[in-house]
């Protein structure tokens, strides 16, 4: 027998001798019949198979079959994985699971090749390059569609509403991403765009509002904060991320089976926008740590969350190195819960304020100019000796404009200067 094969059955071996130890007379059974089964597929398959192919394929099966997110990495599948914690990777710049057998989209992520192609969020990817998807593993088809810089993909997509498949054909890129998107909408409102959450992010949140408020002053009036397609990413920078926005309390806590997996963690003292109105944006492709964040502000009444219900994933996964392979086992250890105790597991944030992404089109009035103002002989208002009217005229037009690109952002920056108006209002 091979090397690997010999430890296989060594390994078999030292779990035997521990379940009956334990007594569990049945689990020897089970650990004989593997290796029954392994001897007879490396004797009889109709073509050779290499040891660590089934191995790491046996791994695979057994944790895949737990859900959706628990996987066995292979050394090069985890040296991937870490490399795109740190913001860059190749591919095509999805982020995906598997569901019902096929590869289900959870989210693009922004200026990749993916998201300019048009996949979308809950997307089902059904053949990559003319080979079915049913019956291989998410790791599988995961490498199938990385691939060289350049190389163009094929895939077929399945979409609710759409009555044929989707044919998509994409050329694959290194997948730079810049976790983190600023700019300001208008003089007075702050807009945070996170992609999602890597080794950066909060760090660069942080970085990016500093500028901000500089830039504003006095007339910075609230944060708008968009984690739509943000599909997710290291739970350490989702409780930084919230932290910035939170002065106390809890921000998250996770519990599991063993003792280590059940752990509270709550916010520092300061919040960098000093209480100033927020208003998170999210959607259906917005999941796990961006559901966390969401979750965190959405309970401390922070925030007014708006858009759409997320993706629903609330556990939590482990990687946990192994020395033998050089590579790691990816296992779901904890559901995460919201301060209020919420776990969104299969259930997603609720938006406070549903807001479907839409278009807008102004309906005109047929008759022009139709005021006082334009009347024959109209008074004229003595009170009013400048034409003050610019500054509102300006903001008006600034705000159709962002409705026009982005309708679900124009809701967020209308209901931020309402609350800033009102609250102005009552001192």
């Amino acid at each position: 027998m091979r090397t690997i094969l010999v430890r296989v059955f060594a390994l078999l071996v030292v779990f035997a001798s521990f379940s009956a130890q334990a007594g569990n007379k049945e689990t020897i059974k089970l650990l004989d019949l593997f290796g029954d089964v392994f001897d007879k597929v490396k004797r009889d398959y109709v073509e050779d198979v290499s040891d660590k192919d089934l191995v790491e394929n046996a791994i695979n099966g057994m944790l895949s079959s737990l859900d959706p997110h628990s996987s066995y990495l292979n050394e090069k599948e985890f040296d991937e994985m870490r490399i795109q914690t740190k913001g860059e990777f190749g591919g095509l710049g999805i982020e995906v699971t598997m569901e019902n057998g096929l590869v289900k989209v959870v989210s693009p992520i922004d200026d990749t090749p993916a998201f300019h192609a048009g996949i979308q969020a809950g997307d089902f990817i059904s053949r990559i390059d003319g080979e079915a998807v049913m019956g291989i593993t998410l790791s599988e088809a995961v490498d199938k569609m990385r691939g060289k810089p350049g190389t163009e993909i094929k895939l077929l997509v399945l979409r609710e509403g759409e009555n044929e498949p989707l044919d998509f054909v994409i050329k694959r890129d290194v997948i730079k991403i810049k976790s983190v998107r600023a700019h300001k909408e208008g003089d007075d409102i702050a807009y945070l765009r996170i992609t999602s959450f890597s080794e950066r992010t909060a760090a660069n949140v942080k970085t990016e509002l500093r500028k901000l408020k500089k830039e504003m002053g006095d007339k910075f009036k609230g944060v708008v904060l968009d984690l739509r397609n943000n599909p997710g990413g290291l739970l350490d920078q989702a409780i930084e991320v919230s932290d910035v926005f939170l002065d106390k309390g809890e921000i998250v806590s996770t519990r599991g089976r063993i003792e280590d997996s059940n752990k509270r963690f709550n916010a520092d003292s300061g919040d960098m926008v000093d209480g100033l109105p927020m208003v998170v944006i999210i959607n259906g492709g917005s999941a796990s740590a961006s559901e966390i964040v969401a979750g965190a502000l959405q309970d401390h009444k922070r925030a007014i969350v708006i858009g759409t219900k997320t993706f629903g994933k609330g556990s939590v996964q482990t990687v946990i190195p192994l020395s033998v392979s050089s590579g790691a086992m990816r296992l779901t250890t904890s559901r995460y819960y919201t301060p209020s105790g919420r776990s969104i597991q299969a259930e997603g944030i609720e938006p406070d304020i549903i807001v479907e992404q839409s278009n807008i089109e102004t309906i005109k009035s047929s008759v022009k100019g139709a005021s006082e103002a334009s009347l024959r002989k109209h008074l004229k208002n003595k009170d009013n000796n400048d034409d003050s009217s610019g500054d509102s005229d300006k903001e008006y037009n600034d705000i159709v404009s962002v409705y026009a690109k982005d309708y679900q952002l124009g809701r967020a920056i209308d209901l931020l200067r309402g609350i800033h108006y009102f609250g102005t209002s009552k001192k």
